[in-house]
């Protein structure tokens, strides 16, 4: 049975202005409007003005946060679509008390994967430095670490830390894993030894870090657990940021505690000019790309668009439970 049709979408935090190129939004319900803003606000009261008038919202990953207060400020709310799928941003419980469907789009493949192993070989092969040190006109100013031989350490040996930990097997490197949960039998099906996490951070060559953000994964990595690190190794977040104790890092960094960090995560995003980590040595630092690919972003709205329609239908759709 269908529903009453949506009027307005909005599309949030649309950074590089490609939504409407790479979505097939011409299959969406005829009069459905779509209005894309590029920014992200949070101040509270600017973005329930922004947002009151739309019944329909798809929310880029945790780049705007939905809690309990801007949900309940938004009367014409009907459905709330989140790429990827899960969203602990947004308030499911809130979501269903309000009678708000709350669903997510799914991803194609592991992107992150990839730019985990692009911040690795950066960092150990200095390749940042040596391509500026290149361009000003010097050569080989730098000897690199090769990865044959060395210690690789993925915390959280999911779906994303399995993929990553088999890549370090493919360089020839020897995998240690560890969380909080990691049985035996996970760590042979990827062909890593589990470790306890003390042994892991003064064993390997490269630390990775691959959990999901919740109030027990929270500041995994502190200061004793940076200064168990050795002097030459790096360390690699491409989850979220606050799994890394951000104050312990910059100081391990300032003071040459560890090699390096390669960061794709940090604890406020988008990171404002003046934050701390910018001016900390030994780092190779990218703007949450993990999933930003083409075909990623072309999935997210191919699904949006499919959710809306199924909405619209009365069908059932994947919706987040709380």
């Amino acid at each position: 049975m269908s529903v009453a049709p949506l009027k307005r979408l909005a599309i949030l935090d649309d950074y590089q202005g490609v939504a409407l190129s790479l979505g097939p939004w011409e299959k969406l319900p005829k009069g459905l409007e779509i209005t894309v803003f590029r920014d992200t606000i949070t101040d509270h009261a600017a973005l329930v003005e922004r947002l009151k008038p739309f019944d329909a919202i798809l929310a880029m990953r945790e780049r705007t946060p939905f809690q309990r207060k801007l949900i309940e400020a938004l009367p014409n709310l009907r459905l709330i679509i989140t790429t990827g799928g899960r969203n602990r941003s947004i308030d499911a419980a809130a979501c269903a008390e309000r009678g708000v469907v709350f669903c997510g789009t799914g991803t194609s493949g592991d992107p992150t994967a990839d730019l985990t192993w692009g911040l690795i070989l950066s960092l150990v092969r200095d390749i940042p430095r040596q391509q500026e040190a290149l361009r000003a006109g010097r050569w080989q100013t730098h000897i690199g670490l090769g990865l044959e031989g060395k210690t690789l350490g993925v915390i959280g040996l999911g779906k994303l830390g399995g993929r990553v930990a088999k890549i370090g097997q493919a360089f020839g490197m020897k995998v240690l894993a560890w969380s909080s949960n990691l049985t035996e039998e996970r760590a042979t099906e990827i062909g890593a030894t589990r470790v306890d996490k003390a042994t892991l951070l003064r064993e390997a060559d490269v630390v990775t870090l691959h959990l999901v953000l919740s109030d027990r994964s929270r500041n995994t990595i502190t200061a004793p657990d940076l200064a168990l690190m050795k002097p030459t190794s790096f360390i690699v977040n491409t989850s979220r940021g606050p799994l890394i104790e951000q104050s312990a890092l910059i100081a391990a960094l300032q003071e040459g505690r560890i090699a390096g960090a390669g960061l794709d995560v940090f604890d406020i995003e988008p990171m404002p000019a003046d934050h701390p980590i910018l001016s900390a040595p030994n780092t190779v630092l990218t703007p949450h790309l993990g999933y930003v690919t083409e075909q990623n972003y072309r999935t997210y709205y191919e699904v949006t668009v499919a959710a809306i329609n199924a909405f619209v239908a009365g069908a059932p759709i994947g919706v987040i439970k709380p």
